[in-house]
């Protein structure tokens, strides 16, 4: 699939923003860097390698653990020729008290761009507002722009197309990478029906969001308790973990809640026929999803996990590259 960048936006649209949320965004430029990434992945495959970030640094700020997004950003930057630096709250400054105004300051004078991993969304916002060069964000409580960059790539990439389609997620409907799902679907006219248990539906003010933009996109927004309304005819099979970083001391409680909500054979036998299923990953297998479904032919997790790369050097090629 090649690159068609026929949204009327160009790399100019994004010199110097941050990526926080995917809200921030205009439908088409979120297709352009979808395309952006089909075209960045493509020349990969084939041996293409473009320096856009030569000579230019990403400070990648860690406050929770990490696999995929930090290879995949670090592995990414590298790519686009610059260099990342890899910074742990445990080991700077900013994990001894200094403000977060201060610590994005003191940074705007030496790097490029700023990756921030963290807990609270607030965090990363003030540090957003301090800073003089574009942060992204690799995820906080509430939102995961990052990670549903590439899972609509990955949809992209095994559907044709994202308009029109049905997205359906069941799980914990609280967390950020349901609030981004919910972003991400409603810019791009996808369909999207949210099943969790009472109790644990999104956050009023995003879904309201969603649709509102949905709406003017030509595509709905549902908040269900019910799995099966979900997943009936549904183009593309979501799940998340149970328990999300930060809540070991509720897994057991939750994972009582959320039985009725795992995604197992019965309930994706109500999917369209060639449904695809999607997880963020780490997934754990006989809890949200059973292991005939995330290692069976529907799965494209690993593609998904790849993607990661490819969706993440466009953002950073478009956000930093024009600098």
């Amino acid at each position: 699939m090649e690159a068609k960048q026929t949204y009327g936006v160009t790399s100019s649209n994004f010199t110097g923003q941050d990526f926080l949320a995917l809200s921030d965004f205009h439908s088409s430029e979120i297709m352009y860097l979808l395309e952006k990434a089909v075209q960045i992945k493509a020349e990969l495959k084939e041996g293409i390698r473009r320096k856009p970030l030569e000579g230019k640094v990403l400070a990648m700020i860690f406050d929770k653990a990490s696999t995929r997004t930090r290879v995949s950003f670090e592995v990414g930057v590298v790519q686009l020729g610059g260099d990342p630096i890899f910074l742990s709250t445990k080991d700077i400054q900013l994990g001894r008290g200094e403000s977060i105004e201060d610590t994005a300051k003191v940074l705007s004078g030496y790097v490029d761009g700023i990756l921030i991993r963290t807990f609270a969304h607030r965090t990363i916002e003030q540090f957003a507002a301090h800073a003089d060069v574009p942060v992204i964000n690799g995820l906080t409580d509430l939102h995961h722009p990052t990670q549903v960059m590439a899972d609509l790539l990955t949809i992209l990439e095994h559907k044709g197309k994202l308009a029109g389609l049905k997205l359906g997620y069941v799980g914990d409907g609280y967390n950020n990478m349901t609030h981004s799902l919910l972003e991400g679907a409603a810019k791009v006219g996808m369909d999207i029906t949210v099943a969790s248990p009472f109790g644990y539906e999104p956050d009023q003010m995003i879904r309201d969001h969603a649709k509102l933009v949905a709406k003017q996109n030509g595509s709905s927004v549902v908040i269900s308790n019910s799995p099966e309304e979900a997943i009936t005819d549904a183009d593309v099979v979501v799940t998340d973990t149970w328990s999300s970083m930060g809540m070991e001391a509720e897994a057991d409680e939750r994972n009582e809640i959320f039985k009725p909500y795992q995604v197992n054979a019965d309930l994706c036998a109500k999917a369209k026929d060639d449904y695809i299923f999607l997880h963020c990953l780490p997934a754990y297998r006989g809890k949200e999803v059973t292991s005939e479904i995330i290692d069976g032919p529907h799965s494209v997790v690993f593609d998904e996990a790849e993607n990661r790369l490819h969706a993440q050097k466009a953002i950073m090629e478009a956000l930093m590259g024009g600098m």
